[in-house]
């Protein structure tokens, strides 16, 4: 019968932190990197101009209709022989994360200005407003409040997609796991802890979401 022991985990506990830490780095960096690009993407699809258009939303289909791991692999491994350049772990991490987000986030930024009622765009030019100033002054504020929930999810779930950036040896969380399983040949408690850490910071973020949709349907 398997004796549970976390005593050799917890001697470690310094390897799981700096995990910790890498984590939650690649996942604020590339979610900001996602944002700008998402919100570039988002106004290529809304522009109307249909070459930009049909590029934009078929940079978002490919990413979001291939896996995160596969567009991982294939950024670190296949790009660079294609391109004729070396690419650092770490940037591929980041470049493959970043535009995995921005493909999701261009979708959410389009769904919460898509569903504000036209009239009030047709109302903002009737008084003189310009198409940028309707959509900085009417259109964005009210679509910001509906696009929250769906924000947090989606980052909620860009935290989680760190994990896979560890096949390529990126030293965040779930990597940082297995070099203590390896150090203690504990596999349960690496792996149950490392579970925890996932779960006491997502919780939090994931009730905050539940919270701002709660309040957001409760406005209209």
């Amino acid at each position: 019968m398997y004796t549970w022991s976390f005593a050799p985990i917890l001697q470690a506990s310094d390897l799981f932190l700096w995990g910790a830490w890498i984590t939650i780095v690649y996942t604020v960096a590339s979610i900001a990197i996602g944002l700008v690009l998402g919100l570039l993407l988002c106004f290529a699809r809304l522009s109307g101009i249909g070459p930009v258009s049909w590029l934009a939303q078929g940079f978002q289909e490919l990413f979001r209709c291939t896996p995160l791991l596969v567009q991982l692999l294939w950024i670190y491994y296949a790009l660079p022989l294609l391109l004729g350049f070396d690419l650092a772990n770490w940037a591929a991490a980041l470049i493959t994360l970043s535009l995995y987000a921005a493909a999701f986030y261009a979708e959410v930024f389009r769904g919460g200005i898509v569903s504000i009622d036209k009239g009030q765009s047709e109302a903002g030019a009737a008084i003189g407003m310009s198409g940028w100033q309707v959509m900085r002054r009417i259109v964005l504020p009210q679509a910001v409040r509906r696009m929250m929930p769906a924000f947090i999810n989606q980052s909620v779930t860009q935290f989680k997609n760190t994990s896979l950036i560890s096949v390529i040896s990126v030293a965040e969380l779930t990597y940082m796991a297995s070099i203590v399983n390896g150090q203690t040949y504990r596999p349960l408690e690496s792996y149950t802890v490392l579970a925890l850490l996932y779960f006491v910071i997502l919780f939090p973020i994931t009730k905050f979401a539940d919270i701002v949709e709660s309040r957001t349907r409760g406005s209209h």
